[in-house]
């Protein structure tokens, strides 16, 4: 007989040699698989991880992709998911469950804008829910009749399905997937250091803003829906924009009928020093998306919120048959599941309880202040970031801001982790340009994790650097 733990138990070289002949791993060349062992994860505690071999690392990613909100080892989380298992671990979303009634009521009490929540089981799902919203809104509403084409932003990040590619700002996610989706239209982005339109702030006349009317007037507002945009973008450099961009942003889409969708799966739940990206700049979303966060990873689950006048527009009249069709017609299997509910029930109190957001804006504060220092190295061309979401942008001169290498990126990605830290980098994303670190902690970190993780990210800078330059 099997005992019920078996499933911790392994034994290395097995798990090895599984891990080599099994596993299709995310985001990686297969050939890296041919001449060299991948890292297995096992165990972690806070910011600490341990992997397969015994080796420690300080995680400065919040598990690779920036969701582990609360840290690692939270026995509190694991045992609201037990407790929940044991009573009831799923019913169709097509009906109610106790744990799905009290998050949603929690996300609204923390975004009082919005009225309704939609659950489903990732970042893409939520998105994709949002441009189905759009595009079903534009079929039945005589108000919005044709209004079915969505913006994006270049550089943006908002999933990995057809739909949400489609909608994607990153050329290099995208390559060879296409044909994309039709009706999905590209708007400029707002990095002031790689300004698109060439000009310095503030005497830019926030032009960035401005392209958005420009490509709603050139593809006809009677057929823009829908803007998708992340707070602050995430993927595609970290990169929050000027304060006047949103304002000026929000009023363009309302005088257009353009829904403002705003993409908090990475920034919300206080990754930047506020509960919300968006909270940092005047802005009223009509609809935001959410995930990661949302549970601390601990458990699959996003959310798609919007405002009372949109959700009405789904009502329909079932005994007439000109109204039947005319509700939101979709599903998601997983939004069924009530132990991601616990978990995030649970993850949202530890948060609020043990003031993270503020954690996150003070640590966030002092890690944008040691890593503007970095500044001095050669190499260091940008720092930007708000809360424990910050970027460093490499380049090989500072004056033509030619970037680093890929090659000097990989190395020094390397360098970084033989200090035992773990920092993220851009991607497979922007063509020439996936040159800027990451640095997002836990919203635990301390000030004494923060030395540790700048300390190890300066060291292998002039390490590397030091060491192409002598190789030049």
């Amino acid at each position: 007989m099997t005992r019920a733990r078996d499933w911790l138990d392994y034994e290395v070289e097995e798990m090895v040699s599984r891990d080599r002949d099994s596993l299709w791993h995310h985001l990686k060349s297969h050939t890296c698989f041919e001449d060299r062992e991948q890292m297995i994860v096992v165990a972690g505690e806070g910011l600490r991880i341990r992997d397969i071999r015994g080796n420690e690392f300080l995680d400065a990613t919040s598990g690779g992709v920036w969701s582990v909100m609360v840290g690692y080892g939270r026995e509190s989380i694991a045992r609201a998911v037990y407790e929940q298992l044991k009573v009831m671990p799923y019913f169709a979303g097509a009906y109610g469950n106790i744990p799905s009634i009290k998050f949603a009521a929690k996300l609204l009490e923390l975004l009082p804008r919005l009225d309704k929540v939609y659950f489903s089981n990732s970042g893409s799902e939520a998105n994709e829910k949002a441009f189905k919203m759009v595009r079903l809104a534009s079929s039945i509403d005589p108000g919005r009749q044709g209004k079915y084409k969505i913006l994006y932003r270049d550089r943006d990040y908002h999933g990995t399905t057809l739909a949400t590619m489609s909608a994607g700002g990153q050329f290099e996610r995208k390559q060879g997937f296409g044909p994309f989706a039709e009706g999905f239209v590209e708007v400029p982005h707002c990095l002031c250091y790689r300004c698109p339109h060439d000009r310095s702030y503030p005497d830019c006349g926030i032009a960035c803003a401005r392209a958005v009317e420009e490509v709603i007037l050139r593809e006809g507002p009677e057929t823009v829906g829908g803007f998708v945009v992340e707070p602050i973008t995430a993927g595609g450099g970290i990169i929050p924009p000027v304060r006047e961009y949103f304002p000026l942003v929000q009023e363009i889409c309302r005088r257009h009928g353009v829904w403002l969708i705003m993409d908090e799966v990475v920034c919300g739940f206080g990754r930047t020093g506020r509960f919300w990206g968006h909270e940092h700049f005047e802005v009223d979303p009509d609809i935001v998306t959410m995930a990661k966060g949302l549970a601390s990873s601990y458990e699959a689950l996003s959310a798609t919120a919007v405002k009372q006048e949109i959700y009405d527009i789904f009502l329909n009249d079932p005994a007439k048959p000109e109204e039947a069709a005319n509700f939101f017609r979709d599903i998601s299997t997983y939004g069924g599941c009530t132990a991601p509910m616990a978990a995030a029930l649970e993850s949202t109190r530890i948060i609020e309880d043990e003031e993270l957001v503020e954690n996150s804006r003070e640590m966030g504060a002092l890690l944008l202040e040691k890593l503007q220092a970095l500044t001095s190295l050669p190499v260091v061309g940008d720092v930007r970031g708000v809360g424990l979401f910050c970027g460093l942008e490499l380049v090989r001169d500072k004056g033509t801001k030619i970037p680093v290498s890929e090659a000097e990126m990989a190395r020094l990605m390397a360098n970084i982790m033989a200090e035992k830290v773990i920092v993220g980098r851009t991607n497979s994303s922007l063509p020439g340009l996936n040159t800027t670190l990451y640095l997002v902690p836990c919203l635990t970190v301390s000030a004494e994790e923060l030395d540790t993780i700048v300390a190890a990210v300066s060291r292998a800078i002039e390490k590397t650097f030091a060491a192409c330059r002598a190789a030049a």
